[in-house]
């Protein structure tokens, strides 16, 4: 298992604000102790970024193995989607480019828009991924579909939060080579799902894994999470201090066979803690992926129950 980071919580400075660059990121990272770093489509404001990204990550001596990127393929109007199609595109290019083969590009499905089935929805997701599959084999790049909560330029949350549609939409999908999931425990807890069981369910697919942590506000519960949505008291914390149990998440990934790319989501409350994220996945490393160990995936009433002692701990 290798360890990526990616700048969380420097993204709205790096992408919407642009006070902050990519180049500035990448030193800032150099001093993390990590494999590689996660880009992003929003980093590249000029057409000759990616060369010198890949410049700066040579020198640096880090890996560029995953490309966040937010396609809307349910967006009503058919020629906004060819154009989201066109820029996955471009992004799986720069992909190839700054990862080399075998690296990855997410994909989304697209916003929940109102006007939009679900049974519509899933067509044109699958159909926009299924259309860009060709590339991903020229190129030598896999895309992965991440359960994910909303991209923060858009209006709606994503169509295929809920677990079943995402896994409707994943099972639309045969190609096992060029296509896979990106699995974000925390958003499986956003979601309303157990993480653990979620992962369960999709881990023969999964090609990548964001690793994130949250924590409740001192006097909320998990009784006000909502089943779907983002709710205010739930906060971004330090990996493994959090609600989600990795003790029961990366036991899964070993026993699937699971070596691959894990990337931090984190650093919204500074660098320090995205430091002590790196550690405790360092020690996880460890730990767990060394070979095979048993399974217990505790039912969702038991999760609760574990997460609610946690977040009073």
């Amino acid at each position: 298992m290798k360890i990526a980071a990616f700048p969380k919580g420097d993204l709205n400075r790096i992408v919407v604000r642009r006070d902050m660059t990519v180049f500035e990121w990448i030193e800032q990272a150099r001093t993390l102790g990590v494999d590689g770093l996660e880009m992003h489509t929003g980093f590249f404001w000029e057409a000759d970024f990616p060369d010198r990204v890949g410049d700066a990550l040579a020198a640096a001596d880090l890996a560029m193995p995953m490309m966040c990127a937010s396609p809307d393929f349910t967006h009503p109007d058919p020629a906004e989607r060819e154009r989201e199609i066109a820029a996955q595109a471009e992004a799986m290019r720069i992909t190839r480019l700054l990862g080399g083969p075998g690296a990855v590009c997410r994909v989304l499905s697209g916003q929940r828009w109102p006007q939009v089935s679900v049974g519509d929805g899933l067509d044109r997701a699958a159909e926009a991924i299924t259309s860009l599959l060709p590339l991903a084999a020229e190129l030598d790049i896999t895309l992965a579909i991440e359960n994910h909560y909303k991209a923060s330029t858009w209006t709606y949350p994503e169509f295929a939060q809920a677990p079943e549609v995402f896994r409707a939409l994943v099972e639309r999908i045969d190609d096992r080579v060029r296509f896979g999931v990106q699995y974000d425990p925390s958003n499986a807890l956003v979601a309303g799902a157990d993480p653990a069981e979620f992962l369960a369910g999709v881990v023969d697919r999964v090609v990548t894994m964001q690793a994130s942590d949250r924590y409740l506000e001192a006097g909320a519960s998990l009784d006000d999470v909502p089943a779907t949505g983002y709710p205010a008291a739930l906060k971004h914390g330090v990996i493994g201090r959090g609600l989600n149990d990795y003790d029961r998440i990366f036991p899964i990934l070993v026993e699937a066979g699971y070596d691959g790319w894990i990337s931090i989501e984190d650093g919204v409350n500074g660098l320090d803690e995205m430091r002590a994220s790196v550690e405790f996945l360092k020690t996880a490393r460890e730990r767990w992926f060394d070979g095979s160990t048993a399974v217990h995936v505790r039912t969702h009433e038991e999760a609760k129950k574990a997460w609610a002692a946690r977040s009073q701990g």
